[in-house]
């Protein structure tokens, strides 16, 4: 069984950082695409990050482009997530997800909270 498990999340200002974590428990991380998903009160939830089984190639949402940076380390089976110049509007539970060929599986999610 895979099993994910987020840390990282908190409460920061307008304009400061945080950097969320990915603990991958599990057989074959580096087989895994691995992304970060968000959910906001009200809202779907959203692809926020991507990347592949290499750490090569990266996809961001248009609204943390140039912000957000997903990173993996396949020797540690983490993948992360720096987030800086957060706004108000990143304020979401954040999920990582595992995307195989068979199945995908999500964490319990991180709850990030931006301040004005």
């Amino acid at each position: 069984q895979v099993i994910l498990v987020e840390s990282g999340g908190g409460l920061v200002q307008t304009g400061g950082s945080l950097r969320l974590s990915c603990a991958f428990s599990g057989p074959a991380f580096s087989s895994y695409a691995m992304a970060w998903f968000r959910q906001a009160p009200g809202r779907e939830r959203e692809l926020v990050a991507a990347v592949d089984w290499s750490g090569r190639n990266v996809r961001y949402v248009d609204s943390v482009k140039g912000r957000f940076t997903i990173s993996r380390d396949n020797t540690k089976d983490t993948v992360l997530l720096q987030m800086n110049n957060l706004k108000p509007e990143d304020t979401a539970v954040y999920y990582c997800n595992a995307d195989g060929i068979v199945r995908k599986f999500w964490g319990q999610g991180t709850q990030v909270t931006v301040s004005s």
